[in-house]
Protein backbone atom coordinates (compact mmCIF):
# COMPACT_ATOMS: atom_id res chain seq x y z
CA UNK A 1 0.00 0.00 0.00
CA UNK A 2 1.39 3.40 -1.04
CA UNK A 3 -0.22 6.66 0.81
CA UNK A 4 -0.61 10.16 -1.19
CA UNK A 5 -1.46 13.26 0.44
CA UNK A 6 -5.14 14.87 0.34
CA UNK A 7 -3.41 18.14 -1.38
CA UNK A 8 -0.92 16.66 -4.21
CA UNK A 9 -1.63 13.28 -6.07
CA UNK A 10 1.52 13.26 -7.55
CA UNK A 11 2.74 13.35 -3.47
CA UNK A 12 3.62 9.29 -2.97
CA UNK A 13 5.33 7.45 -0.62
CA UNK A 14 5.67 4.36 1.24
CA UNK A 15 4.27 3.24 4.45
CA UNK A 16 7.64 3.99 6.16
CA UNK A 17 7.86 7.38 5.15
CA UNK A 18 4.19 7.67 5.60
CA UNK A 19 4.85 7.45 9.08
CA UNK A 20 8.43 8.90 9.78
CA UNK A 21 7.52 12.31 7.69
CA UNK A 22 3.99 12.24 8.57
CA UNK A 23 2.93 15.85 7.85
CA UNK A 24 3.33 15.99 3.83
CA UNK A 25 4.66 19.72 3.03
CA UNK A 26 1.68 20.62 1.00
CA UNK A 27 -0.09 21.19 3.88
CA UNK A 28 -2.01 17.52 3.87
CA UNK A 29 -2.36 14.67 5.00
CA UNK A 30 -1.42 11.11 4.08
CA UNK A 31 -4.30 8.99 2.92
CA UNK A 32 -4.27 5.26 1.63
CA UNK A 33 -3.57 5.35 -2.41
CA UNK A 34 -4.07 1.72 -3.26
CA UNK A 35 -7.13 -0.17 -2.46
CA UNK A 36 -6.15 -3.38 -1.28
CA UNK A 37 -9.02 -6.44 -1.53
CA UNK A 38 -8.69 -8.03 1.97
CA UNK A 39 -11.55 -10.29 2.04
CA UNK A 40 -9.94 -13.77 2.03
CA UNK A 41 -8.16 -12.60 5.25
CA UNK A 42 -10.92 -11.19 6.64
CA UNK A 43 -13.99 -14.21 6.02
CA UNK A 44 -10.92 -16.59 7.12
CA UNK A 45 -10.58 -15.34 10.89
CA UNK A 46 -12.74 -16.20 13.39
CA UNK A 47 -13.71 -15.76 16.80
CA UNK A 48 -10.52 -17.38 17.85
CA UNK A 49 -8.41 -15.68 16.08
CA UNK A 50 -6.55 -12.78 18.23
CA UNK A 51 -6.59 -9.44 17.39
CA UNK A 52 -2.61 -8.91 17.26
CA UNK A 53 -2.82 -12.01 14.61
CA UNK A 54 -5.62 -10.30 12.75
CA UNK A 55 -3.41 -7.08 12.81
CA UNK A 56 -0.22 -8.59 11.82
CA UNK A 57 -1.99 -10.17 8.99
CA UNK A 58 -3.80 -7.27 7.82
CA UNK A 59 -0.79 -5.02 7.84
CA UNK A 60 0.69 -7.68 6.05
CA UNK A 61 -1.64 -7.57 3.21
CA UNK A 62 -1.49 -3.94 2.97
CA UNK A 63 2.04 -3.29 3.54
CA UNK A 64 3.34 -6.74 2.41
CA UNK A 65 5.52 -5.06 -1.24
CA UNK A 66 7.57 -2.96 1.04
CA UNK A 67 7.87 -5.39 3.85
CA UNK A 68 8.17 -8.68 4.95
CA UNK A 69 5.26 -11.06 6.66
CA UNK A 70 7.88 -11.37 9.21
CA UNK A 71 8.38 -8.22 10.14
CA UNK A 72 4.74 -7.24 9.74
CA UNK A 73 3.66 -9.97 12.06
CA UNK A 74 6.62 -8.44 14.56
CA UNK A 75 4.73 -4.81 14.44
CA UNK A 76 1.40 -6.21 15.73
CA UNK A 77 2.98 -9.14 18.31
CA UNK A 78 4.73 -6.69 19.88
CA UNK A 79 2.22 -3.78 19.93
CA UNK A 80 -0.76 -6.30 21.05
CA UNK A 81 -0.45 -7.73 24.74
CA UNK A 82 -4.25 -6.71 24.94
CA UNK A 83 -6.88 -6.49 22.41
CA UNK A 84 -10.71 -5.61 22.37
CA UNK A 85 -13.69 -7.58 23.73
CA UNK A 86 -17.21 -7.88 21.72
CA UNK A 87 -20.22 -8.15 23.90
CA UNK A 88 -23.80 -8.91 22.62
CA UNK A 89 -26.08 -7.21 24.51
CA UNK A 90 -29.45 -8.55 22.12
CA UNK A 91 -30.38 -10.09 19.65
CA UNK A 92 -29.46 -7.29 17.52
CA UNK A 93 -27.38 -5.19 19.41
CA UNK A 94 -23.79 -5.63 20.26
CA UNK A 95 -20.86 -3.24 22.06
CA UNK A 96 -17.21 -3.21 20.73
CA UNK A 97 -14.90 -2.35 24.08
CA UNK A 98 -12.13 -0.42 22.95
CA UNK A 99 -10.76 0.16 26.46
CA UNK A 100 -9.32 -3.13 27.65
CA UNK A 101 -5.49 -1.64 26.98
CA UNK A 102 -3.37 0.14 29.78
CA UNK A 103 -4.95 3.28 29.98
CA UNK A 104 -8.32 2.37 29.07
CA UNK A 105 -8.70 4.28 26.30
CA UNK A 106 -9.17 3.46 22.81
CA UNK A 107 -6.12 5.32 22.06
CA UNK A 108 -3.62 2.79 23.47
CA UNK A 109 -4.01 0.74 20.21
CA UNK A 110 -3.26 3.07 17.84
CA UNK A 111 -0.41 4.30 19.91
CA UNK A 112 0.90 0.72 20.70
CA UNK A 113 0.95 0.23 17.03
CA UNK A 114 2.74 3.35 16.07
CA UNK A 115 5.55 2.71 18.67
CA UNK A 116 6.06 -0.33 17.81
CA UNK A 117 5.55 -0.20 13.80
CA UNK A 118 8.36 3.09 14.25
CA UNK A 119 10.95 1.16 16.39
CA UNK A 120 10.78 -2.34 14.08
CA UNK A 121 11.39 0.43 11.13
CA UNK A 122 14.09 2.16 12.51
CA UNK A 123 15.95 -0.93 13.06
CA UNK A 124 16.51 -1.81 9.72
CA UNK A 125 17.13 2.12 8.56
CA UNK A 126 19.54 3.29 11.54
CA UNK A 127 17.73 6.01 12.05
CA UNK A 128 15.65 7.69 15.22
CA UNK A 129 12.72 9.26 15.35
CA UNK A 130 11.03 11.83 17.89
CA UNK A 131 7.68 12.41 18.51
CA UNK A 132 6.31 15.81 19.34
CA UNK A 133 2.95 16.44 20.20
CA UNK A 134 0.76 18.71 22.64
CA UNK A 135 -1.74 16.53 25.30
CA UNK A 136 -3.89 17.44 28.59
CA UNK A 137 -2.90 13.83 30.11
CA UNK A 138 -4.41 11.09 27.96
CA UNK A 139 -1.82 10.89 25.51
CA UNK A 140 0.68 11.08 27.36
CA UNK A 141 -0.33 8.21 29.27
CA UNK A 142 -0.58 6.01 26.28
CA UNK A 143 2.64 7.20 24.87
CA UNK A 144 4.67 6.05 28.01
CA UNK A 145 3.49 2.67 28.23
CA UNK A 146 3.65 2.35 24.55
CA UNK A 147 7.23 3.46 24.30
CA UNK A 148 8.77 1.78 27.27
CA UNK A 149 11.46 -0.68 26.07
CA UNK A 150 11.60 1.06 23.20
CA UNK A 151 15.59 2.17 22.14
CA UNK A 152 15.10 4.30 18.84
CA UNK A 153 11.99 6.35 19.80
CA UNK A 154 11.62 9.16 21.88
CA UNK A 155 8.53 11.50 22.37
CA UNK A 156 8.33 15.22 23.80
CA UNK A 157 5.13 15.97 25.38
CA UNK A 158 4.13 19.37 25.95
CA UNK A 159 1.50 19.75 28.41
CA UNK A 160 -0.94 22.79 30.25
CA UNK A 161 0.81 23.29 33.80
CA UNK A 162 -0.61 20.36 35.88
CA UNK A 163 -1.78 18.48 33.47
CA UNK A 164 1.35 15.36 33.63
CA UNK A 165 -0.05 12.20 34.25
CA UNK A 166 -0.01 8.23 34.34
CA UNK A 167 3.76 8.96 33.91
CA UNK A 168 6.57 6.77 35.57
CA UNK A 169 9.92 7.92 36.58
CA UNK A 170 11.80 5.51 35.20
CA UNK A 171 9.85 6.99 32.07
CA UNK A 172 11.67 10.30 31.75
CA UNK A 173 14.26 10.17 29.28
CA UNK A 174 16.76 11.79 32.34
CA UNK A 175 16.66 8.61 34.30
CA UNK A 176 16.79 6.31 31.32
CA UNK A 177 12.95 6.57 29.43
CA UNK A 178 11.46 7.71 26.06
CA UNK A 179 9.63 10.59 27.48
CA UNK A 180 10.43 14.30 28.19
CA UNK A 181 7.48 16.27 29.65
CA UNK A 182 7.12 19.77 29.11
CA UNK A 183 5.12 21.81 31.42
CA UNK A 184 3.90 24.75 29.79
CA UNK A 185 2.20 28.09 31.71
CA UNK A 186 -0.47 27.74 29.32
CA UNK A 187 -3.07 26.47 28.06
CA UNK A 188 -3.65 23.48 25.76
CA UNK A 189 -4.01 25.79 22.63
CA UNK A 190 -0.54 27.30 23.83
CA UNK A 191 0.81 23.67 23.83
CA UNK A 192 -0.46 23.32 20.17
CA UNK A 193 0.88 26.80 18.83
CA UNK A 194 4.16 25.41 19.42
CA UNK A 195 3.50 22.13 17.86
CA UNK A 196 2.30 23.93 14.75
CA UNK A 197 5.88 25.79 15.06
CA UNK A 198 8.24 22.55 14.49
CA UNK A 199 5.60 21.17 11.92
CA UNK A 200 5.30 24.55 9.84
CA UNK A 201 8.70 24.45 8.43
CA UNK A 202 9.79 21.33 7.20
CA UNK A 203 13.36 21.99 7.46
CA UNK A 204 13.19 21.97 11.08
CA UNK A 205 10.97 18.40 10.80
CA UNK A 206 13.81 16.91 9.03
CA UNK A 207 16.23 18.18 11.23
CA UNK A 208 15.09 17.27 14.20
CA UNK A 209 13.46 13.47 12.68
CA UNK A 210 10.12 15.16 13.83
CA UNK A 211 7.04 13.02 13.75
CA UNK A 212 3.66 12.72 15.24
CA UNK A 213 1.63 10.35 18.00
CA UNK A 214 -1.91 11.66 17.17
CA UNK A 215 -4.47 10.85 13.69
CA UNK A 216 -2.11 13.48 12.02
CA UNK A 217 -0.05 10.04 11.48
CA UNK A 218 -1.48 7.46 9.18
CA UNK A 219 0.53 5.36 11.11
CA UNK A 220 -1.80 6.04 14.20
CA UNK A 221 -5.09 6.15 12.67
CA UNK A 222 -4.81 2.69 10.38
CA UNK A 223 -4.43 0.58 12.98
CA UNK A 224 -8.22 2.28 14.03
CA UNK A 225 -9.43 0.30 10.66
CA UNK A 226 -8.56 -3.69 12.63
CA UNK A 227 -11.62 -2.72 15.61
CA UNK A 228 -14.22 -3.30 12.72
CA UNK A 229 -12.67 -6.51 11.35
CA UNK A 230 -12.01 -8.16 14.78
CA UNK A 231 -15.86 -7.18 15.86
CA UNK A 232 -17.05 -8.78 12.28
CA UNK A 233 -14.89 -11.77 13.04
CA UNK A 234 -16.74 -12.19 16.47
CA UNK A 235 -20.47 -11.10 15.26
CA UNK A 236 -20.06 -12.81 11.53
CA UNK A 237 -22.30 -16.16 12.82
CA UNK A 238 -24.73 -14.92 14.57
CA UNK A 239 -25.91 -11.99 12.35
CA UNK A 240 -27.77 -12.22 9.27
CA UNK A 241 -28.26 -9.13 7.83
CA UNK A 242 -26.98 -5.40 7.37
CA UNK A 243 -24.25 -4.71 9.81
CA UNK A 244 -23.88 -0.69 11.12
CA UNK A 245 -21.82 0.38 13.34
CA UNK A 246 -22.51 3.45 16.11
CA UNK A 247 -19.77 5.71 17.26
CA UNK A 248 -19.31 9.10 18.83
CA UNK A 249 -17.72 11.68 16.33
CA UNK A 250 -14.38 12.72 17.99
CA UNK A 251 -12.00 13.64 15.49
CA UNK A 252 -13.96 11.51 13.15
CA UNK A 253 -11.01 8.83 13.53
CA UNK A 254 -12.71 6.11 13.87
CA UNK A 255 -15.65 6.94 11.08
CA UNK A 256 -12.45 7.03 8.53
CA UNK A 257 -10.40 4.19 9.96
CA UNK A 258 -14.28 2.30 9.42
CA UNK A 259 -14.30 3.62 6.00
CA UNK A 260 -11.27 2.37 5.33
CA UNK A 261 -12.01 -1.17 6.85
CA UNK A 262 -14.44 -1.15 4.38
CA UNK A 263 -12.22 -0.04 1.23
CA UNK A 264 -10.77 -3.07 2.50
CA UNK A 265 -13.12 -5.19 1.58
CA UNK A 266 -15.11 -5.75 4.93
CA UNK A 267 -18.93 -6.37 4.84
CA UNK A 268 -20.32 -3.36 6.37
CA UNK A 269 -23.34 -1.50 6.04
CA UNK A 270 -23.01 2.29 7.13
CA UNK A 271 -21.51 4.21 9.93
CA UNK A 272 -23.81 6.30 12.73
CA UNK A 273 -22.74 8.97 14.25
CA UNK A 274 -24.03 12.18 16.04
CA UNK A 275 -23.74 15.05 13.84
CA UNK A 276 -21.59 17.96 14.73
CA UNK A 277 -20.46 21.38 13.84
CA UNK A 278 -18.75 20.00 10.90
CA UNK A 279 -20.88 17.09 10.13
CA UNK A 280 -24.37 17.86 9.72
CA UNK A 281 -27.73 16.74 8.17
CA UNK A 282 -28.99 18.49 5.03
CA UNK A 283 -32.67 19.57 4.62
CA UNK A 284 -33.39 16.02 3.27
CA UNK A 285 -31.74 13.97 6.00
CA UNK A 286 -28.49 13.08 3.72
CA UNK A 287 -24.87 13.70 5.33
CA UNK A 288 -23.41 17.15 4.97
CA UNK A 289 -19.88 18.03 5.44
CA UNK A 290 -19.65 21.56 5.38
CA UNK A 291 -15.72 22.04 5.35
CA UNK A 292 -16.20 20.37 1.59
CA UNK A 293 -17.79 23.87 0.22
CA UNK A 294 -14.02 25.43 0.75
CA UNK A 295 -11.63 24.06 -1.82
CA UNK A 296 -8.68 22.21 -0.07
CA UNK A 297 -6.34 24.49 -1.97
CA UNK A 298 -8.05 27.95 -0.36
CA UNK A 299 -7.75 25.94 2.95
CA UNK A 300 -5.13 26.43 5.59
CA UNK A 301 -2.72 23.33 6.49
CA UNK A 302 -4.09 20.59 8.18
CA UNK A 303 -3.58 21.27 12.17
CA UNK A 304 -0.70 19.00 13.28
CA UNK A 305 -1.27 19.26 17.11
CA UNK A 306 -5.27 18.63 16.70
CA UNK A 307 -6.35 17.09 13.96
CA UNK A 308 -9.72 16.40 11.82
CA UNK A 309 -9.42 13.73 9.99
CA UNK A 310 -13.21 15.35 7.60
CA UNK A 311 -10.68 15.66 5.02
CA UNK A 312 -9.41 12.27 4.65
CA UNK A 313 -13.09 11.13 4.18
CA UNK A 314 -13.72 13.62 1.68
CA UNK A 315 -10.82 12.49 -0.12
CA UNK A 316 -12.01 8.72 0.30
CA UNK A 317 -15.45 10.37 -1.81
CA UNK A 318 -14.30 12.73 -3.89
CA UNK A 319 -15.17 10.82 -6.96
CA UNK A 320 -18.43 10.45 -6.00
CA UNK A 321 -19.62 12.37 -3.36
CA UNK A 322 -23.36 10.40 -3.43
CA UNK A 323 -21.63 7.30 -2.18
CA UNK A 324 -21.16 9.56 1.29
CA UNK A 325 -24.43 9.04 1.89
CA UNK A 326 -24.68 5.46 2.02
CA UNK A 327 -22.24 4.92 4.14
CA UNK A 328 -22.39 7.90 6.61
CA UNK A 329 -25.53 8.15 8.56
CA UNK A 330 -25.56 11.54 11.11
CA UNK A 331 -28.73 11.93 13.62
CA UNK A 332 -29.00 15.09 15.58
CA UNK A 333 -28.52 14.27 19.18
CA UNK A 334 -29.68 16.28 22.14
CA UNK A 335 -28.30 16.16 25.42
CA UNK A 336 -31.94 15.05 26.77
CA UNK A 337 -31.50 11.86 24.29
CA UNK A 338 -28.01 11.48 25.20
CA UNK A 339 -29.13 10.76 29.22
CA UNK A 340 -32.09 8.58 28.29
CA UNK A 341 -29.64 6.42 26.53
CA UNK A 342 -27.17 6.54 29.75
CA UNK A 343 -30.29 5.21 31.92
CA UNK A 344 -31.55 3.02 28.60
CA UNK A 345 -28.19 1.29 28.33
CA UNK A 346 -27.94 0.26 32.17
CA UNK A 347 -31.70 -0.14 32.42
CA UNK A 348 -31.99 -3.31 29.70
CA UNK A 349 -28.13 -4.27 29.78
CA UNK A 350 -26.73 -3.54 32.50
CA UNK A 351 -24.14 -1.37 31.02
CA UNK A 352 -22.26 1.72 32.21
CA UNK A 353 -22.19 4.26 29.58
CA UNK A 354 -20.33 7.24 29.18
CA UNK A 355 -21.43 10.41 27.12
CA UNK A 356 -19.77 9.27 24.19
CA UNK A 357 -21.22 6.22 23.80
CA UNK A 358 -24.30 6.94 24.90
CA UNK A 359 -24.67 9.71 22.59
CA UNK A 360 -23.81 6.75 19.83
CA UNK A 361 -26.39 4.77 20.79
CA UNK A 362 -28.99 7.59 20.96
CA UNK A 363 -28.21 8.13 17.26
CA UNK A 364 -28.55 4.42 16.29
CA UNK A 365 -32.10 4.79 18.16
CA UNK A 366 -32.74 8.24 16.10
CA UNK A 367 -31.69 6.21 12.89
CA UNK A 368 -33.92 3.34 12.65
CA UNK A 369 -34.76 4.08 9.77
CA UNK A 370 -31.85 2.08 8.37
CA UNK A 371 -31.42 -0.46 11.19
CA UNK A 372 -35.33 -1.72 12.07
CA UNK A 373 -35.26 -4.91 10.48
CA UNK A 374 -35.08 -8.24 12.41
CA UNK A 375 -32.03 -9.44 10.35
CA UNK A 376 -30.20 -6.23 11.10
CA UNK A 377 -27.51 -5.46 14.11
CA UNK A 378 -25.87 -2.26 15.11
CA UNK A 379 -22.26 -2.55 16.82
CA UNK A 380 -22.15 0.00 19.41
CA UNK A 381 -18.39 1.28 19.95
CA UNK A 382 -17.23 2.37 23.64
CA UNK A 383 -13.94 3.79 23.21
CA UNK A 384 -13.71 4.72 26.70
CA UNK A 385 -13.73 2.89 29.79
CA UNK A 386 -16.59 4.34 31.52
CA UNK A 387 -14.95 5.26 34.82
CA UNK A 388 -12.77 7.71 32.72
CA UNK A 389 -16.42 9.37 32.81
CA UNK A 390 -17.69 9.46 36.50
CA UNK A 391 -19.33 12.97 36.79
CA UNK A 392 -21.78 11.82 33.45
CA UNK A 393 -22.10 8.44 34.61
CA UNK A 394 -22.69 9.55 38.18
CA UNK A 395 -25.26 12.21 37.61
CA UNK A 396 -27.55 9.86 35.32
CA UNK A 397 -27.26 6.44 37.26
CA UNK A 398 -26.29 7.49 40.64
CA UNK A 399 -23.46 4.99 40.65
CA UNK A 400 -20.04 4.42 38.90
CA UNK A 401 -18.10 1.31 38.08
CA UNK A 402 -15.34 0.22 39.85
CA UNK A 403 -12.18 1.89 38.37
CA UNK A 404 -8.88 -1.13 37.34
CA UNK A 405 -5.89 -0.38 39.06
CA UNK A 406 -4.54 0.28 35.31
CA UNK A 407 -6.69 3.37 34.40
CA UNK A 408 -5.83 4.41 38.14
CA UNK A 409 -2.01 4.45 37.50
CA UNK A 410 -3.02 6.58 33.77
CA UNK A 411 -4.46 8.84 36.23
CA UNK A 412 -1.96 9.58 38.67
CA UNK A 413 -0.67 13.10 38.74
CA UNK A 414 3.52 12.96 37.91
CA UNK A 415 6.11 15.40 39.18
CA UNK A 416 9.26 16.40 36.73
CA UNK A 417 11.25 18.59 38.87
CA UNK A 418 11.99 20.72 35.74
CA UNK A 419 10.68 24.17 35.09
CA UNK A 420 7.57 25.59 33.90
CA UNK A 421 8.23 27.03 30.61
CA UNK A 422 6.71 30.13 29.29
CA UNK A 423 3.48 29.86 26.66
CA UNK A 424 5.94 30.79 23.77
CA UNK A 425 9.34 29.62 24.85
CA UNK A 426 10.48 28.31 21.16
CA UNK A 427 14.27 27.97 22.17
CA UNK A 428 13.44 25.65 25.39
CA UNK A 429 11.77 23.12 23.62
CA UNK A 430 14.37 23.43 20.61
CA UNK A 431 16.92 23.17 23.18
CA UNK A 432 15.03 19.65 24.11
CA UNK A 433 15.34 18.95 20.74
CA UNK A 434 19.07 19.53 20.02
CA UNK A 435 19.89 17.30 23.28
CA UNK A 436 17.87 14.27 22.02
CA UNK A 437 19.10 14.54 18.72
CA UNK A 438 22.50 14.02 19.81
CA UNK A 439 22.08 11.00 21.74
Amino acid sequence: MRFVSTRDNSNIVGFRDALLDCMPADGGLYVPLDTENLRQWILYANETTSFANLAGTLTSGLINKEFSPLICEAIATHAFTFQPEVKQLDKNLFMLELYHGPTGTFKDFGTSYLASALETILQYTEQKSILLDATTGELGACMASALRGKKLVKSVLLYPKGKIRGLEESDFVWNGGNIYPIEIDGTEEDCHNIVRHFFSNHDLVKKYHLTLGNTSNIGRLLPQAFFYTFAFTRIKKLVEGSIYYAMSAGNYGNLISGLYSWQLALPVNGFILPTTNNLKLDARGNVQVLDSFVPVSQRAPANPADPSNLERMEHLFKENALMLRSFVYPADVSQEATEKACKDLFMKYKVFADKETSAAYAASQLRSDITDDEDSAVVLIARDDPCLDESFVRHNLGEVPAMDERIARSLKPAATGKPVIKHDDIGYVTDILNSLNQN
